[in-house]
């Protein structure tokens, strides 16, 4: 089969290797679309010899359909369609057991995510990938429409993320509420779906992109902005001066960091899931970057639970990925998108 191999840092090639066989427990699935994420760039900077990411194939996103079952194996039948869960937590742990398995104490560390492919272990940008059966998500079944793998890969991180962000201040989404989110590409956009459908809170979404600032009116925002010296003016503006209830920054450098603490309100929420090592200054004096009250999150992925209800959302017709198709062997192109902002959504690997 044909996988993507991240051969030397910055360096990928497209290499022809072996299937991999299912042992018992474990699922081969054929990927019909793999999603790319800018964290993939991140791990490609690193993937020189002796580093643990050396010779991995790339890839956390991805859908396909179960093409065999290891022994044991139940509930999954081959040709299901499935997506591959992003959190490849132990399920048993106290962490897991309390629907934190994003925090899995078994498969993660305090300071590192449960193993997850294509960060770790061989990931989604191939022909094939093998998984535990609990890891492999049906994209079909009950009254619901199934969904075709091709064009859901994304919702595994980029719709995972943001569910689970949201997750944590939904009881705040309420009627007169006020969300903002900064940055609309792969996990911006769908914040933005994702808001509308569970909640009731006026959307500001903030871009320096204008096509995607155009795009966010179409996808659910009450104001879409374009990012400039004026934003948090603007925003506070729309606030009566008094700030948003909750902030989410997507991109998490540090001008989408200054706006985020510019214009959260007191007693409110800012959660950062963007990995662009933006910093801002928090000290006991009371001389912050916020006001008093706020709760600071960082977020990365979710948890089954956050999966289970994206996918729901999504089969319902609420959310959906916008989406560029790239044949798998024209994976460089779809890179060079990605780093130069020209993708409205998320680019797709087709193997």
């Amino acid at each position: 089969m044909r996988a993507l191999k991240l051969v030397d840092a910055n360096r990928l090639e497209l290499r022809d290797v072996p299937v991999p066989e299912p042992g018992p427990g474990r699922v081969r699935v054929r990927i019909a679309g793999a999603g790319i994420c800018h964290s993939d760039v991140t791990i490609m900077a690193v993937g020189a010899a002796g580093s643990p990411f050396h010779g991995i194939t790339l890839g956390h996103e991805g859908a396909g359909y179960v093409d065999a079952l290891g022994a044991g194996v139940t509930g999954l039948t081959e040709g299901q369609p499935a997506i591959i869960d992003l959190m490849w937590a132990c399920g048993h742990c106290r962490q897991c057991v309390g629907g934190r398995s994003n925090a899995c104490q078994t498969n993660g560390t305090r300071w590192m995510f449960p193993t997850t492919p294509g960060l770790g272990p061989d990931g989604t940008m191939a022909e094939y990938i093998v998984a535990d059966a609990r890891h492999v998500v049906p994209l079909d079944g009950g009254p619901l429409p199934p969904l075709d793998p091709t064009r859901v890969a994304p919702l595994a991180d980029a719709g995972v993320t943001p569910m689970h962000a949201i997750n944590t201040v939904r009881n705040r989404l309420d009627a007169g509420a006020v969300a903002v989110v900064i940055g609309l590409g792969g996990l911006g956009h769908m914040a933005v779906q994702i808001l509308r459908a569970v909640g009731a809170a006026r959307i500001i979404a903030v871009d320096a992109n204008p096509a995607k600032v155009a795009q966010a009116t179409r996808l659910g925002a009450d104001i879409a902005l374009l990012s400039d010296g004026d934003t948090a003016a603007r925003i506070l503006e729309e606030t009566a001066g008094f700030g948003a209830d909750v902030v989410f920054d997507f991109v998490g450098v540090a001008p989408s960091v200054a706006l985020a603490t510019a214009v959260v309100a007191p007693e409110g929420h800012l959660r950062l899931a963007g990995l662009g090592g933006g910093e801002f200054t928090y000290s006991l004096n009371g001389v912050n970057a916020v006001p008093w009250g706020v709760t600071v999150q960082t977020s990365y992925g979710g948890t089954r639970a956050d999966l289970d209800e994206v996918l729901a959302l999504a089969r319902r017709g609420l959310i959906h990925v916008e989406t560029t198709d790239y044949p798998l062997e024209d994976y460089a192109r779809a890179f060079d998108d990605l780093e130069a902002g020209r993708l409205p959504g998320r680019a797709i690997l087709l193997p």
